[in-house]
């Protein structure tokens, strides 16, 4: 079965004047332009396609890469507007259409808006709309903590970022869990912390905590033995001391330099950390 806003392994099943036929197993074929088509792409070899609709409806496929697909969140910028709607461009050569009634506000040209890319069950074409809610939160979220997902970065505020999980589920990243600024837009690599009561899910970005937390203690222990065995470092230190020292927050640092004190490996004084003389 073809699958129209996906990626698609087929088989060259033909050679014409217009371009390479793609075939699949159940006997679907689809045109990949000349345009695409490189001297590796022989009858009987497979290609990875992407899937979409011309203007005539009819399924098209090219070897070019889009930001996203049916079923994914994205930012996109606009590349036109006219009577039907907003035209994104997501990386290939058909732009995508935001009709009017998928807009939560105007879209102008040059701008760029997250949406959510899916199949239009009446046309079957591949449509986009700037509505997220409806296809958020719809199932519970089944993560147990540590599980890696995918993030979208949405917005920040005073406490953190909200995201999107794996093009599921609202989640949020605290500003306490992270050692710099996540990047607006784009997408990054989390782990759950937790899943509320509400469905939403905490996450954290970067390694799990007990991982990073390890590498960290490793870290310290190192910068103190090259500088001299003591670091002017403590619980009473300004976050940004920490970070420029270390790169880390100061909750993580706080948690490692205990851990490096449980191990006999330091000892804790008022204006820093001392290696321990074995």
């Amino acid at each position: 079965m073809l699958k129209i806003g996906q990626f698609n392994t087929l088989t060259v099943t033909r050679d014409t004047e217009h371009g390479l036929y793609l075939g699949d197993a159940e006997g679907n074929e689809v045109l990949l332009p000349g345009r695409c088509i490189t001297d590796e792409m022989t009858v009987g070899s497979t290609v990875e396609v992407f899937l979409y609709t011309d203007s005539s409806n009819r399924p098209i496929a090219t070897t070019e890469r889009p930001f996203a697909v049916v079923g994914q969140f994205a930012f996109l910028q606009v590349a036109d507007v006219n009577a039907t709607g907003a035209f994104l461009d997501w990386g290939i050569d058909k732009d995508l259409l935001v009709p009017f009634s998928n807009q939560k506000s105007r879209m102008y040209r040059g701008g760029v808006y997250p949406v959510y890319i899916y199949l239009d069950d009446a046309t079957g074409r591949v449509v986009a709309t700037a509505k997220l809610d409806k296809y958020l939160g719809n199932v519970f979220p089944d993560y147990e903590p540590g599980r890696r997902v995918k993030l979208l970065v949405m917005e920040h505020n005073e406490a953190g970022y909200r995201v999107i999980v794996d093009d599921r589920h609202w989640g949020f990243v605290y500003n306490s869990d992270l050692n710099k600024p996540l990047v607006l837009e784009t997408t990054c690599e989390g782990y759950v912390k937790k899943v509320r009561a509400d469905g939403k899910i905490d996450v954290a970005v970067g390694a799990v905590a007990a991982e990073r937390v390890g590498k960290l203690g490793h870290v310290i222990a190192k910068a103190l033995e090259v500088d001299g065995g003591f670091i002017a470092l403590s619980d009473g230190s300004s976050p940004e001391e920490i970070r420029a020292k270390f790169d880390c927050s100061k909750k993580d640092f706080k948690k490692a330099i205990g851990i490096l004190y449980k191990e006999g490996r330091i000892v804790i004084e008022d204006d820093g950390i001392r290696l321990k003389i074995k």
